[in-house]
């Protein structure tokens, strides 16, 4: 293939990894939801005594709690997906509490596995009152895969937290610890919250996630039959929402499963897919009127809409700070096709660009290379409208491509309907190198299909990360 542009030079500059430190932002307790206390603890799951490795989640409120999740998709789901999907379904979409471990995924870890999730479950039932009649604690896991958990460990940790010495709490620096505790090659922890109304009446949503590696979602709802996927090594995407509105079990559900759709899977940095990956929502109605019925789709469409907007625009915040802590990552990009038949053929069309390791790489070295990006783009086929039409092909001669700055200066079209424009090298260098910047796709196809995904670069420093991941 040839060079569309002159190398400026042919030394590769190995770029420092930038600090993420200014993604970690304190929030104001008053912009928490009501109703739940934290922690997060050293319960003994990783060897270093100062760093946080068990996290407890708890709804404090008297109305019901609804729960909802989306698993990983991959055919080895670990031990706390089967449980926690097990759960969900035996409740009716009806949980307290999440309990989380971090340093050992207690994935591929067969009968003993399952045991161990189930014992966290139970440990954790027994600090929520009043006491449950069925099992209400969902329970998530992240490290590495094939080593059981040091469940005598967990149990004991879990256990202290019902003793005056416990540390569970409501305040900005008990959510912190809970989303420390999360964390595995994270460097910083992911916590954000947001406050909104509906009906006029004032509610309060904050999240919390983590992720740096073998981050590439595909998560479907609870109860659904998973299809599998690529084998992984390590690491995970693990979050969870907390509300204080009142929302039914199967409007919570319906629209996580769109949100997740929107946000998590739709975020890329290495292309591998987790075992554990899991997104769970809990909605606790503590701020609901008093007597006020559930937000659900059916009968209250209007306030679903809005709640459904405000979780996916949360969820889609979460989901970008994954990516910019991504391993090694110099580059926070977002790419965004359009012009394609249905939403589904460019979400695959973005997927693929923002998994390429040929883009990755030139995204690294700040090369605009944009052929790299065309051909991701001509390898995905398009889905055909029913099942026995012909699928649509795309046009070249109908296709552009634009590299968009984040600084408010003015997009660099490289392609325009097939031809290649005689673009400023200069000036392409200068957008890619900014830690910020996006990548336009316009396929020219008749249909109303767009959508976007974030990934970043390829650094060399992502190889050392993973290839000394257990030592």
């Amino acid at each position: 293939m040839s060079r569309m542009f002159k190398r400026l030079s042919s030394t590769v500059t190995i770029k420092a990894t930038p600090s993420k430190a200014h993604h970690h932002v304190p929030l104001p307790s008053s912009s928490f939801p009501t109703g739940y206390v934290l922690t997060g603890i050293h319960a003994g799951v990783k060897k270093n005594h100062s760093v946080l490795d068990l996290g407890l989640i708890i709804s404090t409120s008297q109305q019901p709690t609804s729960a909802a999740a989306c698993f990983t998709r991959n055919a080895f789901k670990a031990a706390p997906v089967l449980v926690s999907d097990q759960i969900l379904q035996q409740t009716g979409g009806r949980a307290r509490a999440i309990v989380v471990n971090s340093g050992c995924a207690n994935a591929v870890t067969g009968r003993q596995g399952l045991d161990d999730a189930w014992t966290m479950v139970k440990e954790t039932d027994a600090l929520l009152r009043p006491l449950p009649a069925k099992n209400e604690t969902l329970v998530m896991s992240t490290g590495v895969i094939g080593q059981t958990l040091p469940i005598t460990k967990i149990v004991a940790g879990i256990r202290s937290q019902a003793t005056p010495e416990g540390t569970l709490g409501s305040t900005f620096e008990a959510w912190e610890r809970a989303a420390k505790a999360f964390m595995t090659t994270d460097t910083f922890p992911k916590l954000r919250s947001r406050v909104f109304t509906i009906g006029g009446v004032e509610y309060r949503m904050a999240g919390m996630d983590k992720g740096a590696g073998m981050i590439h979602p595909n998560m479907g709802p609870a109860g659904t039959t998973f299809g599998a996927s690529k084998g992984q090594l390590h690491a995970t995407l693990l979050g969870c929402i907390l509300t204080d509105a009142a929302v039914s079990p199967r409007s919570l559900q319906s629209a996580l499963t769109y949100a997740v759709d929107r946000s998590f899977n739709s975020i890329s940095v290495d292309g591998d897919m987790s075992t554990n990956d899991t997104i769970v929502v809990l909605a606790n109605g503590a701020a609901a009127p008093s007597g006020a019925k559930e937000i659900d789709e059916e009968t209250d469409r209007d306030g679903y809409e809005v709640f459904k907007k405000e979780l996916t625009e949360f969820a889609a915040d979460l989901a970008k700070l994954v990516v910019r802590d991504g391993e090694g990552a110099t580059k926070f990009v977002t790419v965004n096709v359009k012009g394609a038949p249905t939403y589904k053929d460019a979400h695959s069309i973005a997927s693929r660009i923002s998994t390429s390791a040929l883009v990755k790489t030139a995204l690294y070295g700040e090369d605009a290379n944009w052929g790299r990006i065309l051909a991701a783009t001509g390898s995905v086929p398009l889905r055909p409208a029913t099942p026995t039409s012909t699928p649509p092909t795309i046009d070249p001669t109908k296709v552009s491509v634009t590299f968009v700055p984040s600084d408010g200066t003015a997009p660099l079209p490289v392609l325009v309907n097939g031809e290649p424009e005689i673009v400023d090298e200069v000036r392409a260098k200068e957008i890619l190198s900014l830690e910020d910047f996006g990548v336009d796709v316009d396929l020219g196809m008749s249909g109303d299909g767009e959508a976007t995904y974030w990934t970043c670069d390829f650094s060399y420093e992502y190889v050392r990360i993973n290839g000394d991941y257990r030592s």
